[in-house]
């Protein structure tokens, strides 16, 4: 048999067409970037030679601007992962706590499509599990946009909560917790191989958040992976046969986080420095009372604009943590 040529497989050239049109991308911003350098420094000679000073508030505009753009293009540099380029899966779970702890996953489940819309990535809510009075129980989202990993991979971990209940009529401070689990998304040329005899597949009625859309049969889809105990679940097409192909990219996705687990766990007891990321040990404070404060405690980024990160503002923890990853290197 001859050698196959590359472009006989379509996945692989679609994958290569997509990396070239990022690199693409990436290069005409550092470009329009210069461009937007120069222009100011020739509105800024301008301003001078002609003593306006009020042109100097726009030149400061455009510079702040310029400057935002530096730094995430900075950040972009530091994702080196190989599927740090994939998009995201990211599910979230309330933690014990009733109601406390659902409202909380709500509220991180809004700062994350923040996050995601400030990005300009897509978002499509795979699975919705609502809370029982209020928030949310659990939530799957599938968020696309380059690099949406690489920033995403450092909210996995537990956020901790630390605030007055608005459900306590006494007023009293509350503290909640909710896991964040975050995956690449991984396509069909990453080889994961599931046996269909370890599956076991559960169907039942979907319902929409709130309520708002209730199927009359059996399309959403729940599927076990007896080996492991991984379970995954889509409610998020009207047919039941979409539902499943979905759950099974999502079960690909986590059984390559799992496996990719188990290796990282391995090496790590090998070098006798194993800590393992257990349900109690947060990685993120947010403090409403008696103070406002957003901290990680892996890397020591904080900010007492609380109202900001909720509203999306991660930037400053995703740089701090790739930065970490850096040293670690």
């Amino acid at each position: 048999m001859g050698e196959q040529n590359f472009w006989d497989n379509p996945d692989e050239a679609q994958k290569v067409a997509q990396t070239v049109t990022q690199l693409k991308d990436e290069i005409n911003l550092y470009h329009a970037l210069e461009k937007r350098v120069e222009d100011l420094e020739v509105m800024l000679e301008l301003a001078m030679e002609e003593e306006d000073a009020g042109i100097l508030g726009e030149i400061e505009q455009s510079l702040a601007s310029v400057i935002a753009d530096v730094e995430h293009l900075e950040l972009g540099m530091l994702l080196s992962g190989e599927y740090d380029g994939n998009n995201a899966i990211l599910t979230l779970h309330a933690g014990a706590g009733g109601t406390e702890a659902q409202d909380w996953t709500s509220m991180l489940l809004r700062m994350f499509g923040r996050f995601a819309e400030r990005s300009g990535y897509s978002v499509e809510i795979l699975d919705y599990q609502p809370g029982d009075e209020a928030g949310v129980k659990s939530v799957t989202l599938d968020i696309k946009g380059h690099n949406a990993y690489g920033y995403l991979k450092s909210e996995k971990g537990v956020h901790r909560l630390v605030r007055i209940s608005p459900f306590d009529s006494n007023a009293r401070r509350h503290t909640s917790f909710a896991a964040v689990d975050v995956m690449p998304e991984i396509d069909d040329a990453v080889e994961v191989n599931i046996n269909q005899a370890d599956l076991k597949v559960d169907t039942y009625r979907a319902s929409g958040a709130g309520g708002q859309h209730i199927n009359k049969t059996d399309s959403a889809v729940r599927m076990t992976h007896i080996p492991t105990g991984i379970i995954v679940q889509c409610q998020s097409q009207r047919s039941q046969i979409q539902n499943r192909e979905r759950c099974l990219q999502l079960l690909r996705a986590k059984l390559f986080e799992y496996e990719k687990q188990k290796q990282q766990d391995l090496k790590s007891n090998i070098a006798g420095d194993y800590q393992a990321i257990e349900w109690g040990s947060q990685i993120r404070s947010y403090v409403f009372h008696p103070y406002n404060l957003v901290k990680d405690h892996r890397t020591g980024a904080e900010t007492g604009n609380v109202q900001a990160v909720m509203d999306g503002s991660l930037e400053p923890f995703v740089e701090a943590y790739l930065r970490s990853l850096q040293k670690i290197k």
